[in-house]
């Protein structure tokens, strides 16, 4: 039995003609660069946020970007985010000319640890970005209150979590801005690249609309230095149709993860993802960590149960910061995740024939592997 790690046809197939006659409306309008259907999409994508507004932009790095020179962030300053997420996060504080400052995440959830977060704090800290990690969100409330406490912008990077909620709050609507990616593959995904920016604050979504179109409100009228960094009108249309889907996607992920967890408590050797007491999974990602991952991976492989690894090397591992000066140990949870993280397929469309397979195939290997240590 093939378990593809990821089947965008399937959900493809599900909403093939409403998808056909989305595309066909941007091009009878010709509205290809912004305009009316990306309007449309930044109205619903609010409304499903709970946020005052939405700016569709061109991607979730952009949106790091754009939320982050929105608030005044750069050269300086010291941004606090986590070493275990896709370097992203940290390319858009580099890009402002600030500095990315690292703390350890909870050894559970994989988040920012909110204990060693006020350590981290200098006087050149001007924000900090939590990162709701493989769809779960971080700890919210203590982070909100040691960033009010030192007067600090909270961006959250939700890229990963679209849908999520912390307290029976959306990801994205507790901070100062949320951050989304609408990467093919996750769980609101475009036809290309798309994002966006979701915000409370009228005078942030007014200075991110600028920057995103050269830095103009009006034509040729150019307030700020910005950037070309758009949503195209195709995707728009598109995100629009399957934003009618997420919750029941969302929920077929959910459901799919309890399967998991239930074939997979007990087992020697396989940690399973938690879920916070506080948080509502969307589980973009389904990791579990296994010790010695590459032989399970490529066993996996042959039986055509298709895995992938989110992310193999922590940030301040990468030859890209080695500027930041922290060697190994500096992250010890974060470090020992990465090594072990292995994503097994997740999809709302996986069948629970699939996953049952895809267990019992791992739980073999664990075991077999662990008899010959």
């Amino acid at each position: 039995m093939k378990v593809p790690y990821l089947d965008l046809k399937a959900q493809y197939e599900s909403i093939r003609d409403d998808v056909a006659v989305a595309i066909q409306q941007v091009l009878d309008r010709t509205a290809f660069a912004g305009g009316p259907f990306v309007a449309q999409f930044e109205k619903e994508f609010a409304a499903f946020c709970g946020t005052k507004s939405a700016i569709g932009v061109g991607s979730g790095t952009d949106a790091l970007w754009l939320a982050l020179k929105g608030l005044g962030i750069g050269p300086g300053h010291e941004v606090i985010t986590v070493p275990n997420t896709f370097i992203a996060t940290a390319e858009a504080i580099s890009f402002c000319g600030a500095t990315p400052v690292l703390v350890d995440v909870d050894e559970k959830t994989y988040t920012m640890n909110p204990a060693l977060l006020e350590a981290a704090i200098t006087p050149k800290t001007k924000a900090i970005i939590p990162v709701h990690l493989f769809g779960q969100t971080a700890d919210m409330d203590p982070i909100m209150k040691i960033a009010k406490a030192h007067k600090l912008f909270v961006i959250e990077d939700a890229c990963q979590a679209h849908g999520a909620e912390y307290k029976g709050k959306k990801a994205g609507s507790i901070g100062d801005a949320g951050c989304f990616s609408f990467y093919p593959g996750k769980n609101l995904g475009a036809y290309g690249e798309a994002g966006a920016v979701v915000t409370n604050n009228d005078e942030l979504d007014k200075t991110i609309r600028m920057l995103r179109d050269h830095g103009q409100a009006k034509k040729y009228y150019h307030s700020l230095v910005g950037w070309n960094m758009r949503m195209d009108g195709i995707q728009g249309a598109i995100l629009s149709v399957k934003l009618k889907h997420l919750p029941a996607w969302n929920e077929g992920r959910r459901r799919n993860a309890k399967v998991y967890g239930e074939l997979l408590q007990g087992v020697s050797g396989i940690v399973a993802p938690t879920e916070a007491s506080y948080a509502k999974h969307v589980y973009h990602i389904y990791a579990i960590r296994v010790a010695d991952r590459d032989p399970l991976i490529a066993a996996l492989a042959e039986e055509e149960i298709f895995c992938g690894i989110h992310y193999p090397i922590p940030l301040h591992l990468l030859d890209a910061y080695k500027s930041l000066n922290k060697g190994k140990g500096s992250f010890p949870v974060a470090e020992k995740s990465a090594a072990e993280y292995v994503s097994l397929p997740m999809y709302a469309e996986l069948s629970d024939e699939q996953i049952r397979f895809a267990v019992a195939e791992a739980k073999k290997i664990v075991l077999r592997s662990a008899a010959k240590a």
